[in-house]
């Protein structure tokens, strides 16, 4: 006797094997219907309330340095809708901080009763109001979010 305890070959050694009569298990839901998770919600309404705020900045910058101005808020936007698109890894994630811009510009938009706008012109009204919605379209429509070398295991060269 070597003192070792054999294993035994009977059904309780085999509890790591796959049950064969087992029914399928139904796969996790994705997307729309997975639940509700409170911290994702809480992300998308606090992109929404940043969406908001870039787009009050925005506007007061384009209108303020009409060239220089408008290159700059576009590229606030841009980042921001990017950088939900990335932080959430989902498509919503770029949708809500342009939900939240693209409602802020609308009510700066309507005026104030005296006919004034928030906006310094024409041209750059409309170069501000086209371009934030084409980037924050092209952000949410991409259709994966690039994978780094470092995640991906791969050494990059």
């Amino acid at each position: 006797m070597s003192g070792t305890p054999k294993k035994s070959r009977g059904r309780a050694d085999s509890s790591h094997a796959p049950r064969r009569n087992a029914p399928p298990r139904e796969p996790e839901p994705t997307g729309f219907a997975a639940r509700p998770n409170p911290a994702r919600i809480a992300a998308y309404l606090g992109l929404a309330v940043l969406g908001a705020l870039v787009a009050l900045a925005g506007t007061l910058v384009q209108a303020a340095w009409f060239p220089g101005g408008l290159i700059i808020a576009l590229a606030g936007s841009a980042g921001l809708f990017y950088g939900g698109r990335i932080l959430t890894r989902t498509q919503i994630g770029a949708l809500a901080p342009a939900a939240g811009w693209f409602i802020t510009v609308f009510l700066l938009l309507s005026g104030r009763p005296e006919g004034d706008y928030v906006f310094g012109d024409e041209l750059g009204l409309v170069f501000f109001m086209l371009g934030g919605t084409a980037v924050a379209v092209m952000c949410a429509t991409t259709s994966k979010v690039p994978q780094s070398a470092i995640h991906s295991g791969r050494s990059g060269t």
